[in-house]
């Protein structure tokens, strides 16, 4: 990545909108003294993954942004917007300088857990934009007029999945969407049923620091270490972490005879974990991911597993960016002079449902007029 590390590179400091990949994953590539500027739960989030996965992350150099706080880096006004996203801590931004301003979606719904937020952005808006850029990642993937379910929707959905089940039933859903994962417990207390998560998980609801959010400690919430995880904590002898719960932990031995009142977050890497435990009779395995994940060859070895124990499979899900009827109504809101895609497979098909468009090269400079 030429110039990210270049000590003569004129770039002042990089914003991260929120902990996904996509949007921090080539941090590794910036010079080290640069500052990075992130939500403060959301840098939390990433430093707390360092344990468990590679992609976690840490900076040296932070600055932490808060809704509607205005910055300063160089000529650049910078206020950022918290938004709904399956992300937690996710930003758009104002960004003006040289009499010139420019708006930045980020990644956005208005159909989750902090859906007022994106009402409160539309009945106030920033004014006189330039540019827009705009992300648009469900164009091309979902029918135009097509509306998402809500969050507290899925929890109905759960809630029925779970009373038809008569075993374990699982969850396969990212550690870091908390909205889900708010939903998920939401479920089993509706149904008396327990929720286990695993420790990497119970460390990302630790680190973000809301006592609102479900923890370790609160009834009906159970942690499990599996293997993979307890591999790595014994390799950096990081034996702090599952000693915080020791509480609180499931252990593989308890999991056959509790699993008709259990509902478990799992990954693929836990299929041997479960098996082990001769949990498996009478489970369901809940996919609340992407679906186009399942088409992915990497996931063949699941499926072909979900097949062997004769293990059925539901999708209950709904997408962490915004639906067409509601970037329509978003980018209304701005009324830029000029909208830019972003973020999206199908930046061709803008026209086709917004004014003002115009499509811009990846990797090439262009002035604000």
């Amino acid at each position: 990545m030429k110039g990210f590390s270049d000590p003569d590179e004129s770039l002042l400091a990089v914003i991260i909108s929120h902990p996904h990949q996509d949007h921090y994953g080539l941090s590794k590539f910036l010079r080290d003294d640069l500052p990075i500027v992130i939500g403060e739960a959301a840098h939390n989030i990433l430093n707390a993954s360092i344990p468990f996965t590679p992609s976690g992350i840490s900076f040296k150099k932070t600055i932490y942004m808060k809704d509607r706080e205005s910055f300063n880096i160089g000529p650049f006004e910078i206020r950022p917007y918290l938004v709904d996203h399956s992300a937690y801590d996710a930003y758009a931004l104002f960004i003006s300088a040289g009499g010139k301003k420019l708006f930045y979606s980020g990644d956005f719904r208005a159909h989750g857990r902090k859906a007022k937020l994106f009402e409160k952005l539309l009945s106030n808006p920033p004014n006189g934009i330039d540019v827009l850029l705009m992300e648009g990642t469900t164009i091309g993937r979902t029918q135009a007029e097509e509306e998402f379910q809500t969050e507290d929707d899925l929890t109905s959905d759960f809630v029925n999945t779970i009373q038809a089940t008569k075993g374990l039933c699982m969850i396969w859903s990212s550690g870091q969407n908390i909205d889900r994962l708010v939903t998920a417990y939401k479920a089993c207390r509706k149904t008396r049923r327990q929720l286990i998560i695993d420790m990497y998980t119970a460390e990302i609801l630790q680190a973000i620091g809301n006592d609102k959010l479900p923890q370790e400690n609160w009834d009906g919430m159970r942690v499990f270490l599996p293997e993979s995880q307890k591999k790595r904590i014994i390799k950096g002898s990081l034996f702090d972490i599952p000693n915080k719960y020791k509480s609180h932990r499931i252990y593989p031995e308890s999991l056959s005879k509790e699993a008709k009142s259990s509902v478990m977050l799992i990954r693929p890497s836990m299929c041997e974990d479960l098996e082990k435990a001769k949990c498996l009779a009478g489970s369901r395995l809940i996919h609340s991911l992407w679906d186009g994940y399942l088409k992915m060859d990497q996931q063949k070895p699941l499926l072909h597993w979900l097949d062997q124990h004769k293990i059925p499979l539901t999708k209950i899900h709904t997408s962490g960016h915004a639906s067409l009827a509601d970037l329509k109504r978003f980018s209304e809101a701005i009324n830029a002079r000029k909208l830019v895609p972003i973020h999206s497979f199908n930046t061709d098909r803008f026209p086709e449902f917004f004014n003002k468009v115009e499509n811009k090269e990846d990797g090439v400079w262009w002035e604000i007029e």
